[in-house]
């Protein structure tokens, strides 16, 4: 399943960020993909605020990981500099650790990802407009989609 967002302002993309986050569940994982400055981190800043993390979301380009404590924990990884060869595959401990993975630059891990996850691709439009991709195979994760699409 896939659809299509158009996002005309930052603000609408920290609102599907948050309502995403208001229906994620334990051991959910969302991948994000996207040029930089396309809104990955804003995004997640958007389902921080759903799960009441109350510390700054910003990105972990060089820390790779940054937990956030909310209703539930929120894994944000960004894995820019990651490869096969780079030795940090411990990074999928966490997609089974009872909070939310949200991973920056995920096609560069696709060999640690479970086959379950929400794609979510942030094409940048230019200046503040942007096309939000959400695709899944697993029900857990249509159902978001459908959700969030209505």
């Amino acid at each position: 399943m896939q659809k299509e967002i158009l996002i005309n302002q930052k603000s609408e993309i920290i609102d599907l960020g948050y309502r995403i986050g208001k229906l994620l569940e334990k051991n959910m994982i969302i991948a994000l993909s996207g040029d930089l400055g396309a809104g990955k981190t804003t995004f997640t800043k958007g389902i921080g605020k759903a799960l009441e993390v109350k510390t700054i979301i910003n990105s972990p380009t060089f820390t790779i990981l940054k937990i956030h404590e909310g209703i539930l924990p929120l894994y944000h990884m960004d894995v820019y500099r990651l490869s096969p060869d780079s030795g940090d595959d411990d990074l999928e401990e966490f997609f089974e650790n009872d909070g939310v993975c949200v991973i920056e630059w995920a096609e560069n891990i696709l060999y640690l990802l479970p086959e379950s996850y929400l794609k979510i691709d942030i094409i940048n439009l230019g200046e503040t407009k942007r096309l939000i991709r959400l695709s899944a195979d697993e029900p857990k994760y249509k159902k978001i989609i459908e959700s969030v699409s209505r």
